[in-house]
């Protein structure tokens, strides 16, 4: 599959779920355009609890537990080489979220470890590249993929024998041992606070505890919290997460970072509680940010 000399290179972002559901279809339709498909990790996430927001059995552990091994991001991730690989397109591995740290050894050797054995299975799995989300990132991810394809630009040639995974194995969310947990509650909270106040500054992107926060994983963290509230999810500590316990972790986390009075944590409180405790799920939080700004401006 190649792209048209001349052509203009882009990125189509879609509903990651159902995406890849149809992702086959989708590649041949975009066949005369389309070079590659991207595994889209966070976007998968929260896409997943999107379209199944309803199903107690979608309901997720802490954001941290749910990592690519886990059964049915390994059956998305396997899907995206299979399909793309038998069609001659190349399958991209996702970003990988940590940001290495030029003050912290500790932090920073962590974070090259994580991000080493992250890319090392991409390169094992099939994919033929994969992102980064810092340029500090670039060398190792490089050094890795060329260390598995030795004088190849990718390994399409690799077609995985096994069977594709059905609908069943990509809408099956259980997670081995997981749980959900005052700190992962916290944390959610904490990101959603911090990244929602950033973005009514005007940014997309935000480095938050050695990650790079962006709307997807921003959406993960507010997704969860509805979840979690809309289900009456217990803690693994025996505690439910009622809407009153959820408004008083809001506020702890808030004095965390400053308080109400602080930038635009006043409005991120909000908009916060808004998307969690709201009986309808809405589809992305950047639309009542929008609306934020738009009446901001008038």
């Amino acid at each position: 599959m190649q792209v048209p000399q001349g052509s203009i290179r882009a990125t189509v972002m879609v509903e990651t779920l159902p995406a890849a559901i149809e992702m086959e279809a989708m590649l041949y339709e975009l066949r005369h355009y389309a070079c590659a498909m991207n595994a889209g990790r966070w976007d998968y996430i929260f896409s997943a609890i999107k379209r199944m927001k309803e199903s107690k059995e979608a309901v997720m552990p802490d954001r941290g537990q749910v990592t690519m091994t886990v059964p049915f991001m390994k059956n998305y991730s396997d899907r995206i080489v299979r399909v793309c690989h038998r069609h001659s397109a190349m399958a991209i591995g996702g970003m990988s979220a940590f940001i290495p740290s030029r003050s912290d050894p500790e932090v920073n050797n962590v974070a090259m470890e994580a991000v080493t054995k992250d890319k090392i299975r991409e390169a094992n799995d099939g994919f033929d590249g994969t992102w980064v989300a810092h340029p500090d990132l670039v060398k190792l991810a490089r050094d890795i993929f060329d260390g598995a394809l030795p004088g190849r630009d990718n390994q399409i040639e690799n077609i995985p024998h096994t069977k594709g995974a059905s609908i069943e194995d990509l809408t099956t969310f259980a997670v081995a041992g997981g749980a959900v947990s005052e700190a992962g509650v916290r944390g959610n909270i904490s990101i959603g606070l911090q990244y929602i106040n950033k973005w009514l500054g005007g940014l997309g992107a935000v480095a938050i505890n050695n990650l790079m926060e962006d709307a997807a994983t921003a959406e993960i963290s507010r997704a969860q919290l509805w979840q979690w509230h809309h289900h009456g999810v217990t803690m693994d500590d025996g505690v439910a997460l009622t809407t009153q316990l959820l408004k008083k972790f809001i506020q702890e986390e808030l004095g965390k970072l400053g308080g109400a009075s602080v930038e635009q944590y006043g409005k991120a409180v909000s908009i916060l509680e808004q998307l969690s405790l709201s009986t309808d799920f809405e589809e992305f939080l950047t639309v009542p940010s929008y609306q934020n700004l738009v009446d901001k401006a008038v």
